[in-house]
């Protein structure tokens, strides 16, 4: 069997038992078992799209190499993705390779940082990316699938390399299978957010995250007061938001479908939404050790209250509607280093 490398064309065990053991010498492995990709599944998956295998994507660094079309194929045969997700692959490695995404620092820093995706438009029907319970993870479905396709392509073709290109101090199970979810436009009473980021229909959103929060409220059935809540909850003084070298950050707040429409009785806007949960994701001053505080305030980032808020501004909350109809949860995706969520649409 032939595997087409970043530069060079090898040839591989056909079996799966051997292949694995092939790639885990050649750093190509996550840790799971993949699928041999043979030429016969590459071209498969290639045709069914419609693509030219020497298409240039984008180069990723921190090798600089060029994703190509067959080599985004290649990776996605490997992780167990289906061939119709390609076109979404392919928009999210356009995504992550915008230079204001920052992939270069994303894949070398200490932090535990993942990239999320978030999709908008039709094909979540399609392809089956789960929107309601257990959206973040548990669910079936080929979403785990897509999002180790990406993370095997900055293995593969940026050279990610644990310890060596990358520093991270712990890593976190979204560098394997990522995090990839969908908006539930249906139940929303907001427009989606590829929409308001100008991208309507089939669209994906790339998100440098550190992960996913759980937020809880048992009691509250007052929007004004949840609010209130899940905003103070995203404010931990540990949060990448805070650190005094970033100039600025994002975190994405996921409101479940019954909260979302408790919520939009009170406030009709979106950026109603974000205003409120920019205000009140903040903590004391004095959280901080008296150096850290002189700090904030060189920096202007102390209120008149003297509280300090997370993001500096009410569009660095991100939010959208996701989630099971129990209620009683939301989610926060925090931000990582200045990464920009970057929203491309997806082209079949």
């Amino acid at each position: 069997m032939t595997v087409t490398t970043t530069s060079e064309q090898l040839t591989a065990p056909a079996d799966q038992e051997s292949f694995d053991a092939f790639a885990r010498e050649r750093g190509w492995s996550d840790g799971l078992p993949l699928v041999p990709p043979s030429p016969e599944l590459v071209a498969r998956c290639l045709e069914q799209c419609n693509v030219d295998p020497a298409e240039p994507i984008a180069p990723l660094p921190p090798s600089g190499a060029m994703c190509t079309a067959e080599k985004l194929a290649v990776n996605a045969v490997m992780a167990g993705a289906p061939a119709a997700a390609l076109p979404l692959l392919r928009a999210a490695v356009e995504a992550v390779a915008d230079p204001r995404f920052e992939l270069h620092a994303l894949n070398a820093t200490t932090g535990s940082v993942a990239t999320a995706l978030l999709v908008n438009g039709p094909q979540r029907h399609r392809l089956g990316i789960p929107f309601g319970a257990g959206c973040l993870g548990g669910g079936a479905g080929r979403a785990p699938a897509i999002g180790r396709a990406l993370q095997l392509v900055l293995r593969n073709v940026a050279g990610l390399r644990v310890g060596v290109t990358s520093q991270s101090t712990f890593g976190q199970p979204g560098r394997v299978a990522g995090i990839v979810f969908a908006e539930w436009e249906e139940r929303s009473p907001w427009a989606p957010l590829a929409e308001r980021r100008g991208v309507p229909a089939d669209a994906v959103t790339a998100f440098a995250t550190m992960g996913t929060a759980n937020i809880c409220e048992l009691l509250s059935n007052d929007p004004v007061e949840l609010l209130h809540y899940v905003g103070r909850a995203l404010a931990h003084t540990g949060a990448n938001g805070y650190l005094l070298a970033l100039a600025s950050s994002e975190v994405v707040v996921a409101l479940n479908p019954v909260w979302a429409n408790l919520v939009a009785r009170e406030y009709p806007s979106v950026e109603d939404v974000q205003n409120v949960l920019w205000e009140r994701a903040s903590a004391p001053l004095s959280e901080w050790p008296v150096r850290h505080q002189r700090l904030f305030e060189e920096q202007n980032r102390v209120d008149g209250s003297g509280r300090v808020r997370l993001v500096r501004r009410p569009e660095e909350v991100i939010v959208v509607v996701a989630g099971g109809l129990g209620g009683l949860h939301a989610a926060a995706l925090h931000g990582w280093g200045t990464t920009l969520a970057q929203t491309k649409a997806v082209r079949s």
